[in-house]
């Protein structure tokens, strides 16, 4: 027992160190960090200055999940703290620090933080003029202190962000396409196996189901790609020049979207009243469902080959139901082989693509062979 929970558990470590989606995450709050602490460090060890905590705040607010998004959002950030020191040493030097003081200045900061041109940044202006206003605002030089750590702050935190390894998702969008044409694959798998062992209704409900959430991974996925295309904006790697426009990972998304779709329609038809197997007679059914799990092989396994075989199998199958009689399931026949053939046409332009995210992070735990050096 406890050695299957520690494979299980290893497998998820495994699993984990080498996805890139969780590496870019770790680096960028390690670039975050390394940000707020090297502005830490410069405003008050090297200069001195006397209230620093401006510098990594400003820091923090400028690192961002990319180089575009740091120079864009960053600037109204900035400008918001900018505005929050000055606004909070106009109010306190008028009122003091009193609670009238603090409720205007709450009151004056969620109004400016509505301004277009500030992005919508109440939150960082009422909290940082509350920070300045309750720490001190009566100092002229504090004032030029606190502007000089801003200052310092954004610096740093865009050298950072642009220099130490600047992001390119492209990875990140990769792996949760990846992820969905394996689930793909997988949901027809599971629905020929359901048909061959003889599926009740709720199991057409849980496949209807899992469509829908392939429609959630699709929209994760379509932000993904947007937020890899984002990324390669200002961004010095060269990396980045062919994720400026990825024509071809839209046209990949539409294919797993029609997939999805017709799997959806396939459950439905499966769902109707004339769809059960018993009805369809063994000349289809076998043949059908055998197709349909191959089908889902291929798609999980990003095989090309395969899933052309199976669509020169649809297409004489196709033919041979043709030459014979008809039968008054002719409608269901024709339905379920036009969704098939839709997905397989589908799928296999993305397994054409693939390996779309390139070779996994080559990261694992050690073996305990490899830590008893071997043999």
């Amino acid at each position: 027992m406890s050695e299957t929970m520690g494979g299980r558990l290893r497998e998820r470590v495994d699993e984990r160190l080498g996805d890139p989606i969780w590496w870019n995450d770790v680096l960028q709050l390690a670039k975050t960090v390394l940000a707020a602490v090297a502005a830490w460090v410069i405003a008050s060890s090297l200069l001195d200055l006397p209230q620093p905590f401006l510098a990594p705040w400003a820091a923090l607010l400028v690192v961002h999940a990319t180089v575009y998004r740091t120079f864009s959002k960053g600037t109204q950030q900035v400008a918001a703290t900018v505005v929050a020191v000055l606004l909070a040493t106009v109010v306190g030097e008028t009122l003091g620090l009193t609670t009238g003081a603090i409720a205007l200045l709450l009151v004056l900061a969620l109004l400016l933080g509505a301004v277009p041109w500030l992005g919508a940044e109440a939150t960082t202006i009422a909290t940082t003029g509350l920070v300045v206003l309750t720490t001190g605002f009566d100092d002229d030089v504090l004032l030029v202190s606190r502007l000089l750590d801003t200052a310092i702050g954004v610096a740093v935190g865009l050298l950072v962000n642009v220099i130490v390894w600047p992001p390119l998702r492209r990875r990140t969008a990769a792996r949760a396409m990846d992820r969905i044409d394996d689930r793909i694959g997988e949901l027809l798998v599971d629905i020929a196996g359901g048909l061959g062992d003889g599926c009740q209704d709720e199991d057409v409900t849980a496949w209807i189901d899992r469509t829908r959430d392939l429609d959630g991974d699709l929209d994760r996925a379509w932000a993904l790609v947007r937020q890899a295309q984002e990324s390669a904006r200002m961004n010095p790697r060269r990396s980045a020049r062919a994720m400026k426009d990825p024509q071809q990972w839209h046209e990949l998304l539409r294919r797993m979207e029609q997939a999805v779709a017709e799997a959806r329609s396939l459950c439905r038809t499966l769902g109707s009243q004339r769809a059960h197997r018993e009805t369809w007679g063994d000349a289809f059914a076998g043949p059908w469902i055998g197709m349909l799990g191959d089908a889902g092989q291929a798609a999980a396994g990003a095989d090309p080959a395969g899933l052309l075989a199976v669509r020169e199998r649809l297409e004489a199958f196709t033919e041979d139901l043709r030459a014979t009689e008809r039968s008054p399931e002719w409608p269901i026949y024709g339905a379920l082989i036009i969704n098939l053939r839709n997905i397989v046409d589908a799928m296999g332009r993305v397994a054409e693509a693939n390996p779309i995210g390139g070779t996994p992070v080559p990261l694992q735990l050690p073996s305990r062979r490899r830590l008893g050096g071997g043999g």
